[in-house]
């Protein structure tokens, strides 16, 4: 939200300032970033390589959450048979082991969660940079991404930004 009241402070105070002249001419566009964060090819790299790169671990714990689910259901069956002190340290024991699962999957999640932003601000990085280096091969004098609420078609160069992307990642 800072974020976009900069930008439109920017835009607006540029607007104010350029003489009509130099507006008329100026060579203004448009990028919607989350499009491109969600339509790059890079971005569908990274995603996929986070993908790779946590798969083991959820292997594994849905490996460990279908033997907690064994031990349970046989506990259920064996209760009627269990004397009470036997009973008690099995159902700590399962109890323990549900502790344990959760832990392990709120820790995944967490560890995932924290690879994905650096993923993502790297990504942000990349792309933005892109879009600086399109605009100046291009001959933009301003490009505005967040905070827009209009961009007409017509300065909406998301697409030639993405055909770039696409270009240089090798694909169609």
């Amino acid at each position: 939200m800072h974020m976009m009241n900069k930008v439109f402070r920017l835009t607006l105070l540029l607007v104010l300032l350029l003489p009509g002249a130099a507006m008329a001419q100026a060579k203004i566009g448009f990028v919607n970033v989350a499009r491109l964060i969600s339509e790059s090819p890079q971005a569908a790299s990274a995603m996929a390589a986070l993908q790779e790169e946590f798969a083991p671990r959820q292997r594994e714990l849905v490996a460990q959450r279908k033997a907690f689910e064994e031990k349970q259901s046989k506990l259920q069956r064996d209760l009627e048979v269990m004397g009470p002190e036997e009973r008690r340290n099995a159902e700590s024991e399962l109890r323990k082991a549900e502790r344990e699962l959760k832990r392990q999957v709120e820790e995944l999640n967490e560890d995932a969660n924290l690879r994905r932003n650096e993923e993502l601000g790297k990504l942000q990085r990349a792309l933005l940079k892109e879009v600086a280096e399109f605009a100046q091969a291009e001959g933009y004098d301003l490009v505005v991404g967040e905070g827009v609420l209009f961009a007409s078609p017509a300065v909406d160069i998301t697409s030639k930004v993405l055909e770039r992307l696409k270009s240089a990642a090798g694909g169609d």
